[in-house]
């Protein structure tokens, strides 16, 4: 079932840390729901957040994650995105993120392998590449890749959602750099690392982002 920001972040941090104070998870929760309702994002809201959510606990029931680490990944995809700057250089946004995921969870009790664990996560979205091994990276990585394997119209939705944060960039500059973006996540051996999402999404994903790279790619054939 999907997720409503008000009913897994402070159930998934006080699993974490019990000893948080619940007012303080309150408000940093509250905080972090204003960051995702930013009126500058179209893609990157609390919609791709559930969606995300929703993503990690099917990977994770089908990876028999432990528990725990789902509660890692859940509180890491709160975080992920908490900082979103469409002007910032590559990566700068991911490490404001996990800069402030280390500051916010410490404050609030969490432990420091869980916090690094969550830093981690947070930093493999920079390119989704396979340098942090293991489950809980896998079933991450996959759940925040999950939209690339959603049904036509939702990945229609998806990219024209993109484009609009991006709508400062020319359209011939834009579709260049979106369609390598994109061939980049599909034109490697496997775009999912799950053995789920290997399996389950992606004919999909493949033929959603093939079509998405013609479409931008047919302006600048003319």
């Amino acid at each position: 079932m999907p997720h409503s920001p008000a009913d897994t972040w402070a159930a998934d941090v006080t699993a974490l840390a019990p000893a948080a104070d619940p007012a303080a998870v309150r408000v940093a929760g509250n905080e972090l729901v204003a960051r995702w309702t930013e009126p500058h994002r179209r893609y990157h809201t609390s919609q791709h957040l559930t969606e995300m959510l929703s993503a990690i606990d099917t990977l994770a029931a089908a990876a028999a994650l432990e528990a725990r680490m789902s509660c890692v990944a859940h509180v890491a995809a709160w975080l992920h995105d908490a900082v979103y700057d469409v002007h910032a250089a590559p990566g700068d946004s991911e490490r404001a993120s996990a800069d402030l995921a280390r500051k916010l969870l410490t404050s609030l009790g969490v432990g420091p392998s869980d916090v690094r664990a969550i830093e981690e996560l947070i930093l493999l979205t920079i390119d989704h590449g396979t340098g942090l091994a293991g489950p809980l990276a896998n079933v991450f990585t996959d759940a925040d890749l999950a939209i690339l394997a959603a049904s036509p119209d939702r990945f229609d939705e998806y990219c024209a959602q993109v484009r609009a944060e991006y709508a400062h960039v020319p359209e011939a500059p834009y579709n260049q750099a979106r369609s390598a973006i994109l061939a980049a996540l599909v034109d490697r051996p496997e775009v999912y690392r799950t053995a789920y999402a290997r399996a389950q999404w992606t004919p999909a994903a493949r033929a959603n982002v093939s079509r998405e790279i013609s479409r931008l790619l047919s302006p600048l054939r003319e």
